[in-house]
């Protein structure tokens, strides 16, 4: 959410920033916000009016009294009550205009930073830099639940019975490999010096509004029913809540944590072969990394986060890129973004697998998470990356390790977490 004074003061500037994320019908609400801002403002200034001749009348009330003059006094408090009465009714109204003028400021989008490329959706979005060579191997290779059936890894069809499409049953040691994967990213943050957290997997519906935009909400989470409660569609939701209402200390930062979530989201995705199997799913597991930092570290973090995923990914052998996504493509809480994609050697093509975003201190403003400053208080900068979210690096993972003779071969730093195997048969 921007700061109100911003569209009080460059009303352009915000216009144009709604036009380069090619949302024009969004324009007329920076006008609406204007004109319900002077009126608020408008209202509070009677206000301050009306308080100060009810006090200066009050006054006169008690003067009156002193002097006996018991009739003229009544006369006088009739004023006062007037006054009240319509003070009553101002604060009832400015109740409601604050009520619009946040329910419009919740829509527009924030400032994209100036680095962003611009362009209407994700096919316009700009590659950066590659990691690592591609390979194509001289022999097939399967679909990826073509791949984990070969080992018994996998169970759709139980799946279904039990929970319906978007479901899975991982078996034997590919479940294995997928507990292994997300241990091993823990204990890589750990090591970057990132705080370890479960966070709670259901949260409220301010924490909800508070991180991510209307839209997106709808499209992505689960309602508990009857509750004021939603499961988390990843644990940035929970990670970031964890600050609402705080005001952190200057020394205190950066806090940097990486959590550990299931994530359950409604969206499916469009159907054909590349959505089946484990890509699009209502329910998957995953390894986050956040930071809430000062302004000016916002975007050096930015850069380290998603060089932390690149280098896992390298770390296990899978060749990565990383693609800026163009203002179009930015989810309206975002400054800006680039996504992580691993390489698949079946498709000859990357695919995304984690993606890493600045949001500015539009998360902290929905959120009330301020810094405590030698001058005052400010807003934080926050920022969500994804570690890695096993389900698409199972395929990443598989693709790029398997060998010709049917094996799947582990990386030494996964060894010790599927205890010393040096490959899967």
């Amino acid at each position: 959410m921007l700061d109100i004074k911003l569209l009080r003061t460059e009303p352009d500037l915000v216009k144009e920033n709604i036009r380069k994320k090619f949302q024009e019908e969004k324009l007329v609400l920076v006008d609406e916000v204007i004109e319900l801002d002077a009126k608020f403002r408008a209202s509070k200034a009677r206000g301050d009016e009306l308080r100060q001749q009810r006090n200066t009348i009050s006054k006169e009330i008690g003067k009156l009294m002193g002097q006996g003059k018991k009739e003229e006094a009544e006369e006088t408090k009739k004023k006062v009550a007037a006054i009240a009465g319509e003070l009553e009714e101002m604060e009832r109204q400015e109740g409601k205009m604050t009520e619009e003028i946040r329910k419009r400021m919740l829509v527009i989008p924030n400032l994209i930073d100036s680095t962003v490329p611009i362009g209407k959706d994700d096919s316009e979005n700009v590659e950066v830099e590659r990691f690592g060579e591609p390979v194509v191997p001289d022999y097939e290779v399967p679909y990826h639940t073509d791949i984990m059936e070969r080992f018994h890894g996998i169970d759709l069809d139980s799946a279904r019975k039990t929970s319906g499409n978007g479901f899975y049953y991982l078996m034997g040691d590919i479940a294995r490999l997928h507990s292994a994967i997300l241990s091993y990213a823990r204990d890589f943050m750990i090591d970057k010096g990132f705080t370890y957290c479960v966070p709670p997997f259901m949260i409220r519906s301010d924490v909800v509004t508070g991180v991510m935009s209307f839209a997106e909400m709808e499209n992505m989470m689960y309602k508990i029913e009857g509750e004021d409660l939603y499961l988390i569609g990843t644990s940035e939701h929970s990670m970031i809540g964890k600050f609402i209402d705080t005001i952190v200390q200057e020394d205190q930062l950066p806090q940097t944590l990486t959590s550990y979530s299931p994530c359950f989201r409604k969206e499916v995705g469009a159907h054909g072969i590349e959505e089946r199997g484990v890509y699009r799913i209502h329910q998957f597991e995953k390894q986050e990394m956040i930071v809430v930092c000062k302004p000016e570290d916002s975007m050096d973090w930015f850069h380290k986060l998603y060089g932390y995923t690149v280098e896992l990914f390298r770390s296990l052998e899978i060749p990565v890129r990383t693609l800026e996504c163009c203002s179009g493509d930015l989810a309206d809480l975002k400054v800006k973004s680039i996504d992580v994609e691993a390489w698949s050697p079946r498709q000859k093509k990357y695919f995304e697998v984690g993606s890493c975003s600045n949001l500015g201190d539009a998360q902290a403003r929905r959120l009330g998470i301020r810094i405590k400053g030698k001058e005052g208080n400010y807003f934080a900068h926050t920022l969500n990356n994804t570690v890695v979210a096993p389900p698409r690096m199972l395929i990443a993972f598989l693709e790029n390790n398997l060998q010709k003779d049917g094996s799947i071969k582990i990386p030494e730093p996964l060894r010790m977490y599927m205890g010393g195997k040096e490959a899967i048969r």
